[in-house]
């Protein structure tokens, strides 16, 4: 009887150590893995480039390279992003813009628009965080007409009670022509 208890107490030892061992890990240990043709990729291991180091380069060569393109003059149509009016506007050279506001100034004054999101041409586009500077770009407009919109007629009617009420709604308009857009090489 005392063999058999014996036995016992050793098969129980000896399940719970499998168990214990079970139970940390299910995968096998990195030494005792043996070196195979699976055990790493097939293809040579690539060590890639510092970005901080590279992004510096990559972009003070950007900046050179606008420059350049700015100063030689070889950038084509410029197309501009400005805010004026409330509103966004994209716009070129000789573009006609018609806002449905008051603009204080006259017909055939000049104005130049100070809010520039965006200038662009075809090789690059400058973004602003949120505005360019003015020493940057300029652009210029000038007020060609200052009218009112076709009336809009607002008519309110109570079917069966005689109530007729008739309103006409004529809004400001004024009518811009881009001059032209400008732009400085002195990106940093």
């Amino acid at each position: 009887m005392a063999a058999s208890r014996a036995r016992r107490a050793g098969a129980s030892l000896l399940s719970a150590a499998v168990r214990h061992r079970s139970s940390q890990s299910s995968s096998p240990q990195a030494g005792l893995v043996a070196k195979t043709s699976l055990t790493s990729p097939p293809w040579p291991e690539v060590k890639l480039p510092d970005p901080v180091e590279e992004a510096k380069y990559h972009a003070a060569e950007v900046v050179q390279k606008v420059n350049g393109l700015i100063a030689a003059g070889r950038y084509g149509r410029l197309f501009a992003v400005v805010h004026f009016a409330s509103k966004q506007w994209k716009i070129t050279s000789e573009d006609l813009i018609m806002m449905d506001n008051v603009l204080e100034a006259e017909c055939g004054d000049r104005i130049r628009m100070e809010k520039v999101l965006l200038v662009g041409a075809d090789d690059f586009t400058l973004v602003g965080r949120p505005l360019l500077g003015k020493d940057l770009v300029r652009v210029e407009a000038t007020v060609i007409e200052k009218t009112e919109s076709w009336p809009k007629v607002n008519m309110r009617f109570w079917r069966r009670h005689n109530f007729q009420r008739k309103k006409i709604i004529a809004n400001p308009q004024t009518v811009l022509r881009i001059n032209s857009i400008e732009i400085y090489p002195c990106l940093s």
